[in-house]
């Protein structure tokens, strides 16, 4: 049967949602949508029949999931998915903010060639060194004032953070303790995983419903553009407060700092 999802990776952008749903299709419980439904954020007026029939079908026992990174920072999703059911398990795959948002206008750079450079972006003021916090690269990034938002809604022992450095360098790690969080047995191990050097991250040995090595597409890894690091320096001195907050809400210390 076709099932609401059990459990949602909510966020973040950039910060390695596609590798993890990808790492955690493998396991036989887990059934997930390829393409990110953005239920909860652009396509709620369709209704949850709608949103249900995008579900792929599943078994008595197995998990069904979905990932949309925007959920994180769009402020009505807590409530919609709270209503939906309380009990929905969220996941938020974070990684430092300063790259993530390098990482962030890489992306749009490789749509678009002619943006303005990242630096030019950062600041509302230069010389002022005031950082512009509306542009979402940077917005997505302040993870604890997004985060509050969430718990209005959910208990915290109801979301895992996961770290998007710890799934490159130790994938097996951080699944382990995904797979616990969904209650899910822990089938995913480091024997499915080889460390690809030339993409500088960790693929599949075999993918879901396949006998060939798997790695993530060409827009997975892309090279980043040199930024000026005084650029990078004032970003690591505005992102540290929030950071510090996000680790107190959490109870986990990340290492960005």
């Amino acid at each position: 049967a076709k099932r609401l999802p059990q459990a949602i990776i909510i966020g973040v952008k950039k910060g390695g949602t596609r590798a993890l749903l990808e790492f955690l299709r493998v396991h036989p419980d887990v059934r997930a949508v390829g393409a990110e439904p953005h239920f909860f954020d652009r396509n709620y007026e369709r209704g949850l029949a709608w949103y249900r029939d995008l579900m792929p079908r599943t078994l008595e026992g197995q998990i069904t999931m979905e990932k949309t990174p925007s959920y994180f920072v769009t402020k009505e999703a807590p409530a919609r998915i709270s209503s939906m059911s309380k009990g929905t398990k969220l996941i938020v795959v974070v990684r430092d903010p300063v790259t993530r948002a390098i990482s962030d206008y890489t992306q749009t750079l490789s749509k678009k060639p002619d943006i303005p450079t990242f630096e030019s972006l950062t600041f509302k003021n230069r010389t002022t060194g005031l950082i512009d916090t509306s542009w979402s690269a940077i917005q997505i990034g302040i993870y604890a004032k997004h985060l509050e938002n969430w718990l209005l809604y959910f208990p915290i022992g109801q979301i895992l953070f996961v770290s998007g450095e710890r799934l490159i360098t130790d994938p097996a790690g951080e699944l382990g303790r995904v797979q616990d969080f969904l209650g899910l047995k822990r089938i995913i191990t480091d024997k499915h995983f080889y460390f690809n050097k030339t993409k500088g991250f960790p693929c599949l040995k075999k993918a879901e419903g396949s006998s060939k090595p798997h790695c993530l597409g060409k827009t997975k890894g892309r090279t980043h553009p040199d930024i000026d690091q005084e650029v990078v320096q004032r970003l690591r001195d505005f992102y540290r407060p929030f950071n510090m907050k996000f680790y107190q809400m959490t109870g986990q210390d990340f290492g960005w700092d």
